[in-house]
């Protein structure tokens, strides 16, 4: 007898509550000057990517994609939420720890990878990671493809 066995990833953003979500997205949306579709996105990828850091406490050999940064400076900079957030998700605050690494394909390819183990979805297309296409046969034509 063979039992099939079904992994369904979870998001970033079941990390949090909805007005919670709303209320980072709005702020990344606004303050990046981003479609709200597209904040949703980026705040998602940082919250599945920042859990990973905290709980695997491999967050100095990890970094978010070009595209992923807003939604992590979104988090660090509501403050007061955000530190609440971190003793309640892995116990001690996540401090944000920029350097000069460069965002490689191959750093990406390792994030993504670690974010994948830990059971989150990942929007390649926010990592640098999906495969080469012509747009819009594969990407769709819109800013929420």
């Amino acid at each position: 007898m063979t039992t099939a066995v079904t992994t369904e990833s979870r998001a970033g953003r079941s990390l949090v509550t909805q007005p919670e979500f709303d209320m980072l997205a709005a702020f990344c949306a606004d303050e990046y000057g981003l479609e709200r579709c597209v904040a949703d996105r980026v705040v998602d990828q940082a919250l599945a990517l920042v859990y990973v850091m905290g709980t695997t406490g491999k967050g100095a050999i990890m970094a978010p994609s070009h595209l992923v940064d807003p939604g992590w400076h979104t988090l660090i900079l509501h403050t007061d939420w955000y530190a609440q957030w971190c003793e309640k998700q892995f116990g001690y605050f996540l401090h944000h720890q920029p350097n000069s690494k460069t965002r490689t394909r191959g750093l990406m390819t390792d994030v993504v990878a670690k974010i994948r183990t830990a059971g989150f979805a990942v929007d390649d297309r926010l990592w640098g990671t999906a495969a080469d296409c012509n747009a819009p046969t594969c990407c769709g034509d819109g800013p929420c493809c």
